[in-house]
């Protein structure tokens, strides 16, 4: 008979919130939730954090892939994509507020839910769904800044061990500086982000031409983009490190009324992520073309860093760069929290019950140290960025995000309220076709 883990007090100074948190429950009374409409300094911080988590290298790659099969793809999973991140983030939320468990983590509901045995798998998927991620920002960086010192500052090439090693570590310093200064910095930086890609955006209107994106394909044509294009859509737009440590933020501030206020917020977050950036994917699409896309494929860019090579302007030349850097290292801050969170749950749910846990800070900096070499390593050996996206983190993001809880809303009793819902059936189909549209892409 499996043991369930004992309950714990969530804190901010015990276990740091990936975004702004509030007095804990026990310090007051249940909340009644935030009139609609006007929502609470806490919501709208998180609204906030949520955006900042999603705008990473998944937005900066995404133009590449969604805009290869032409506008009329593009329209469609312009369509879609809002839809499939608002439910499917809504129901991860679900999974963790109406557990209850108040004040546990997703790990711990997990095996509150399916038992010690299936938690921990769960766990180790969570790990896996964020852990490549941190990977491909590690290449990303490296990348840029590369890019941005040879080409915008004429600057000769630094040997790419020592400039992906200098970076990273640099990232790092700032995760072990303290985690709190690391998350106000976080959120300051969502607003220059937004400006900025409105800005981008703006500018290369004069430079649209439709061309051969205009081409209309086939009802199989069409249907084969839509499908391979979704898995990045769906990575672009993920958030769901930030699902657990919200949900918790969304009990103590509103009680249990939680659920209802995580979908406001998710809501509101979902519109801001879809009107800036599938905006910025058009423009972009718009401005390279199908020939500008390909070559940014092939080197391996973000789409900022490429038009920055294209373009003669210095505020584009300067600023593609910059915004570039800005959202890897913003959403590399929240990922790693993820990740290491995910790495410590494993070590503690794998270690058998007559050995002693390991201390925190000892846990802590040896998973610090995991992350530094293999990330230093991916960066050195420069993977394709969007392979690394299709193959590792997209299957499990999808898993993670989209299946898990449409399989606890038929199993498990807390959850019995959100059954028989339209929204459940969409969510799963879409899953299903992102992992179906990955396996397809290897196979390729």
């Amino acid at each position: 008979m499996s043991r369930s883990p004992a309950p714990r007090t969530i804190s901010a100074d015990a276990e740091p919130a990936l975004f702004p948190t509030t007095t804990s429950a026990q310090d007051r009374p249940t909340a009644a939730p935030a009139p609609r409409g006007r929502p609470s300094a806490v919501d709208t911080g998180w609204m906030l954090g949520l955006f900042g988590t999603a705008i990473g290298a998944g937005i900066l790659f995404l133009p590449i892939n969604a805009g290869a099969g032409g506008l009329w793809p593009l329209l469609v999973v312009t369509v879609l994509i809002g839809p499939m991140t608002y439910l499917s983030h809504r129901a991860l939320a679900r999974f963790v507020c109406a557990s209850p468990k108040q004040g546990e983590d997703i790990t711990v509901v997990a095996r509150d839910y399916f038992g010690e045995g299936a938690g921990r798998v769960i766990t180790v998927l969570y790990f896996l769904a964020i852990y490549p991620i941190v990977l491909i920002y590690g290449v990303g960086i490296t990348n840029t800044v590369d890019s941005l010192m040879v080409n915008q500052l004429g600057l000769p090439p630094v040997p790419r061990v020592l400039l992906a090693g200098v970076l990273i570590a640099l990232m790092m310093l700032v995760m072990v500086a303290g985690q709190r200064l690391m998350l106000a910095v976080t959120r300051w930086l969502v607003y220059p982000l937004i400006l900025a890609l409105l800005g981008v955006t703006v500018y290369l209107v004069p430079t649209w031409q439709v061309g051969d994106l205009a081409a209309v394909p086939s009802a199989d044509e069409l249907t084969l983009s839509v499908w391979l294009i979704i898995p990045v859509m769906v990575f672009a737009f993920n958030h769901s490190p930030a699902i657990s440590q919200f949900s918790l933020a969304m009990q103590r501030e509103h009680g249990a009324h939680a659920p209802e206020a995580a979908s406001r917020v998710l809501r509101r977050t979902t519109v801001l992520l879809v009107l800036f950036t599938m905006a910025f994917v058009w423009s972009c699409v718009l401005s390279l073309g199908t020939a500008g896309l390909q070559e940014a494929r092939e080197a391996n860019l973000p789409v900022l860093s490429h038009l920055a090579n294209v373009h003669g302007n210095p505020l584009i030349g300067y600023l593609g760069p910059a915004v570039a850097i800005v959202a890897i290292v913003s959403s590399f801050f929240g990922h790693y929290l993820g990740a290491s969170e995910g790495a410590a749950g494993i070590v503690r749910s794998m270690l058998p019950a007559r050995v002693r846990q390991p201390q925190e800070r000892t846990l802590r900096r040896g998973i610090a140290v995991f992350i530094f070499l293999t990330t230093w390593a991916a960066a050195v050996l420069n993977p394709s960025i969007l392979a690394l996206i299709e193959s590792l983190a997209g299957p499990v993001i999808a898993v993670i995000l989209y299946l898990m809880p449409m399989y606890a809303v038929r199993r498990i009793p807390a959850l019995v309220p959100y059954r028989g819902q339209l929204s459940n059936v969409f969510v799963t189909v879409a899953g299903l076709v992102a992992i179906s549209g990955i396996l397809f892409a290897l196979v390729r």
